[in-house]
């Protein structure tokens, strides 16, 4: 990847996407020479599928789901476990012009219900381990649905994947999809509230794979790769089907929830070359006692989304395994990261540069776009915007603004083309009249050297006046008072900034994502 001296701007691969377009087809059927490569493969059950493995099962779970009366638009709900499985339902649906709707998986029964009711899902793909959560819930649907789980036990009247797989011929021809018809579902992940169905079309996996997977990270045939961030989740979704099948890397994937301690192993025995990670993660990563040498691993690249990665954490894992982590933003509305720090200029403490193909700006509360060091709303402007939110139209025309995108959170943008995270527009504090970014409190916590995590929210004194609150998790072993850790931020930042109070908790509330749900704290 060349950059050019002059602006440090990296010119977008050109990407050419006829009318006439299936994304599962074209993921799929560019294998030819490396069909018996490994595409997947399972961590702990050490499952494999090659390319032509995938694209066969995938054929034939599309012609299953066609001759078991689903119609092309039909929706189906995709609830499972990461697995071999998931890649071939997903993208049998595609095949088959099915649109798979891919939910969270520590979700309650009554999420799942509105779900389904909401989406009108004429299936449901379920782990046979998730299956307890939905079988209260089955019988409130107003019609019956099929069920598919990856074994036949799984419910009465369920159909086993590998019965399925076993008893139809592979699709002989994919259904005939444009890339601007709807592809697929994700629901946001409700950090701010209720889940909302983002509609993404055919050309959307495609354009991100190329814009960022290949042209911001360089991804390759000879990569391994490995997210911690889950398929369902729009990161997790590039990160682990898009982006590698575009290039044909080998992917690792890890059914259970990503512990450092699985999450080291994963990397030691596999040897991804390619690790996708979050802040809060790669914050446990560096507390754990038992982290592996930096020989021990094989990783060339990190990236990280869902939260902005605290620089304190960026430069303590550069420093011990001198790869780079890329602190990125996406959102499940854009479908993946359109704003990255960027192979050899990484700032720390910043989310870098506008992703090439992308369009950024920054605007203030009036409407006027911000001058350089003036904290306004990101908007973006790119090809991977989605369609809208499904049944919900004031949502979808306040945040699909014409071409802009509009997405919540609050930045600045410095004279060197750095932007800055200022915190989200519905969490960003105003003390004495003054704005107060949460993150930046944040930031400065995380510098003290007995906090593993930090999240700082507004909260109403005696007064009714809102200063900040910090929730505070401890590392193990380490100890530190309220006083403390309020002179440790008052010796970095303005006085006004520094939190009012201060609670220690054993967790932070997130979603499975690893996304900091500070509704919650609020709350």
């Amino acid at each position: 990847m060349q950059l050019s001296q002059a602006n440090h701007q990296v010119s977008p691969p050109h990407i050419d996407i006829p009318r006439q377009y299936n994304a599962a087809a074209d993921l799929l059927l560019r294998h030819g020479k490396r069909s018996e490569k490994l595409a997947y493969i399972e961590a702990h059950s050490g499952k494999q599928l090659t390319f032509a493995e995938l694209n066969d099962q995938a054929h034939r779970f599309a012609q299953g789901l066609l001759q078991s009366g689903l119609q092309p638009e039909d929706r189906v709900l995709l609830c499972m476990h990461d697995g071999v499985h998931w890649p071939v339902a997903f993208l049998g649906c595609i095949l088959a012009g099915v649109v798979p709707v891919a939910v969270n998986t520590l979700l309650t029964s009554q999420d799942y219900l509105y779900m389904l009711q909401d989406s009108r899902a004429r299936a449901l793909l379920v782990s046979k381990a998730l299956w307890s959560v939905f079988e209260p819930i089955i019988s409130q649907l107003s019609q019956p649905i099929l069920i598919v789980s990856d074994t036949h036990d799984t419910a009465p009247g369920c159909v086993g994947m590998p019965d399925l797989l076993k008893s139809h011929d592979p699709l002989p021809q994919h259904a005939p999809t444009l890339a601007d018809d709807v592809c697929f579902w994700l629901y946001s992940s409700g950090s701010t509230g209720s889940p909302k169905g983002t509609v993404h079309l055919h050309s959307h996996l495609i354009y991100t794979a190329e814009l960022y997977g290949r042209g911001v990270l360089g991804l390759r045939e000879d990569d391994v790769v490995f997210s911690a961030a889950k398929l369902f989740f729009a990161y997790g979704l590039g990160n682990a089907l898009s982006f590698p099948l575009t290039v044909g890397a080998t992917t690792v994937l890890l059914g259970s929830r990503p512990t450092p301690a699985d999450v080291f192993e994963v990397l030691q025995t596999h040897q991804p070359t390619v690790f996708y990670g979050v802040p809060t993660l790669f914050a446990g990563l560096m507390a754990h006692a038992q982290r592996p040498t930096a020989s021990q691993l094989h990783l060339r690249v990190c990236t990280s989304a869902g939260e902005a990665l605290p620089a304190e954490i960026g430069h303590k894992w550069q420093a011990e395994y001198g790869v780079e982590i890329l602190d990125g933003i996406g959102s499940t509305e854009m479908l993946h990261i359109f704003l990255s720090n960027q192979p050899g200029r990484v700032r720390y403490g910043t989310t870098g540069h506008p992703v090439p193909g992308y369009r950024l700006r920054l605007v203030n509360d009036e409407g006027a776009e911000c001058a350089d060091g003036e904290l306004g709303e990101l908007q973006i402007q790119g090809p991977s915007s989605a369609l809208m939110y499904w049944r919900n139209r004031e949502k979808t025309k306040h945040t699909f603004a014409g071409e802009w995108t509009r997405s919540g959170d609050k930045y600045s943008r410095d004279a060197d083309g750095y932007y800055t995270y200022g915190g989200r527009s519905d969490d960003m504090l105003k003390v004495g009249g003054i704005y107060v970014s949460p993150f930046e409190v944040e930031a400065s916590l995380m510098t003290h050297t007995a906090v593993l995590e930090a999240a700082v929210v507004g909260h109403a004194d005696e007064e009714g006046l809102v200063k900040p609150k910090a929730y505070v998790v401890l590392k193990p072993g380490h100890a530190a008072s309220e006083t403390e850790l309020q002179a440790h931020v008052k010796g970095q930042l303005a006085p006004y900034k520094y939190p009012r109070w201060v609670s220690f908790l054993n967790e932070l509330p997130k979603t499975a994502t690893g996304k900091i749900q500070r509704f919650k704290l609020r709350a």
